[in-house]
């Protein structure tokens, strides 16, 4: 199976775990950003939407990171992050609980590419083998990260090597997981800090921070 069936097959798991478990599609807090994600609500409101994953018209991709950075990206990425639209997705696993990073429009897709750009940039200073990221498990602490040069699925603490092997590929660990039902957490701005190549991990720590309801 490869990356995009996996996480295609998850997405629709996950529609249908929150129609048959609340009879309703999943919700999210927009903050006023629009996405054609958008089922029922006012995304310009203050309220959570009703939402469900669309596929891309034009098919995103990292070229511009690759050309950028003077390098070559594991092919997952591509179909991870390009084809579709998505709020975060919750998910439980035998590894834990944790959140898959999505992309809900276009600006959304502009600002991830930079903070894998930041990521990266860390990495090489680092002298690290390169890594993309995924999501996060539960304890706030640990990113998921993908190993650019096999495809490997990992824990990944912030300034260190790769932590844990999960998963031989993205596509085998998309299909270990199951769909976490819960309310949506209204996210709040959180202060971000001022570095050269702030990287992902400050922005994934204030999605779980917020997610989590946390300060």
């Amino acid at each position: 199976m490869s990356c995009l069936a996996a996480l295609q097959s998850f997405l629709n798991l996950y529609v249908n775990a929150y129609r048959s478990k609340l009879d309703e599609y999943p919700r999210y807090y927009p903050k006023g950003e629009s996405s054609s994600c958008v089922v029922s609500g006012d995304a310009r409101s203050d309220e959570a939407v009703q939402w469900q994953p669309v596929e891309r018209h034009t098919v995103g991709d990292f070229s511009n990171v690759e050309q950028a950075l003077e390098l070559t990206l594991h092919p997952d990425i591509n179909e991870f992050y390009g084809h579709f639209w998505s709020a975060p997705v919750l998910f439980s696993s035998s590894q834990g609980d944790g959140e898959l990073t999505a992309v809900w429009n276009q600006q959304d897709f502009e600002y991830l590419q930079q903070n894998v750009i930041g990521h990266l940039m860390m990495k090489r200073k680092l002298k690290q083998p390169l890594t993309w990221f995924i999501g996060l498990l539960d304890d706030g602490e640990k990113m998921l990260t993908v190993n650019n040069e096999d495809g490997s699925v990992w824990t990944e603490i912030p300034g260190e090597v790769q932590q844990e092997k999960l998963a031989d590929s993205l596509a085998q660990f998309i299909a270990g997981l199951s769909p976490k039902v819960a309310p949506p957490v209204r996210h709040e701005d959180l202060p971000m800090p001022q570095l050269e190549h702030p990287g992902i991990m400050a922005r994934l720590k204030v999605m779980w921070n917020n997610l989590r309801g946390k300060s």
